[in-house]
């Protein structure tokens, strides 16, 4: 039940080991992410045996046969309503995956006691140094903090702010902080920053601070590392940049080694190293990571000043 990263990333792994899988998504697939990644990596796991239904809603549960003894499972009825059906049906199943989320859990660790500030759900309120806002002799780092990202990388740099700021009296704010994200899928699905929301003119509408982006798209179906790999014939490189300019701010890819990928647009957005840049830095051939530069080489190529038939230049 639910259709983010970790229901995915379960699906296909208990799909492989020859589970019958079916996915109970109450909207679209990977719903903050990029719709044609969600759509590519639906089709992978289609093939792969995994079912999909959509607009689900999830009436009861019920158990049908207690499990035995260790080894065995139990056997229970799941009555839903669907967008494929328009009258509720059930589904048996032996084991009910709850893929919907996480909550911060501080309740019982006495913060009100140390006069620690915290939401109940989101988790301890910090300000920009991971200092708690409401006792700044105390810190925080990982999935018990309000509003960052809960990966395990995440916790890692969040360390290390802490220990630069409270021991060596260091000003490294979060807000600093540029943080991919992968899913471990096959192939895997990796982003930085902003997500392609529109398919309008290669443009996404304003969704932040009232700017427009360019959409860079390298498909990897003629690269000739995935080739060589077998890689899925659906992956590409997506990398956002500010309308009218080569500063990156947000790249999603499909493919295998995504994880891998993904690193170089990061260094690029911590370092404001522009897309041009990364398009004129040589890449190994042949490497997964040429679509990367092939998106760079796409930027340049627009900028290039095209002759008309009376020889006057055209933009």
């Amino acid at each position: 039940l639910g259709a983010g990263v970790v229901a995915l990333e379960m699906a296909q792994a208990f799909a492989s080991f020859g589970s019958e899988v079916t996915v109970l998504q109450r909207s679209r697939l990977l719903s903050r992410g990029d719709e044609e990644a969600a759509e590519a990596i639906k089709q992978t796991l289609e093939k792969e045996g995994v079912k999909f239904l959509s607009g689900v809603s999830v009436n009861e549960v019920t158990t049908i046969k207690e499990a035995t003894n260790d080894d065995d499972l139990p056997l229970m009825s799941v009555s839903l309503s669907c967008a494929e059906h328009t009258e509720p049906i059930s589904l048996d199943c032996e084991c009910l995956l709850l893929a919907l989320g996480r909550t911060a859990n501080v309740d019982s660790l006495g913060l009100e006691s140390a006069g620690v500030d915290f939401h109940p759900s989101k988790g301890i309120l910090v300000n920009d140094f991971s200092q708690s806002v409401s006792n700044p002799d105390v810190y925080a780092v990982g999935d018990c903090v309000s509003d960052v990202f809960r990966l395990t990388h995440m916790s890692g740099e969040m360390a290390k702010v802490v220990v630069q700021n409270a021991l060596f009296q260091g000003q490294w704010r979060l807000s600093s902080l540029v943080v991919p994200a992968v899913m471990y899928t096959d192939p895997e699905y990796a982003t930085v920053g902003r997500i392609h929301v529109d398919e309008n003119d290669n443009v996404v509408s304003p969704i932040e601070n009232n700017e427009e982006v360019d959409v860079y798209k390298a498909e990897l179906q003629h690269n000739d590392r995935a080739i060589l790999d077998s890689s899925d014939k659906t992956s590409f490189v997506k990398i956002l940049c500010k309308k009218g300019t080569g500063t990156i701010v947000g790249c999603t890819i499909v493919s295998s080694r995504a994880g891998e990928m993904i690193n170089e647009v990061t260094l690029a957005m911590k370092h404001d190293i522009s897309l041009e840049g990364v398009g004129r830095n040589i890449h190994s051939y042949p490497t997964l990571g040429e679509a990367v530069m092939g998106c760079g080489i796409q930027f340049i190529n627009s900028r290039w000043s095209v002759y008309d038939k009376d020889g006057e230049i055209s933009h």
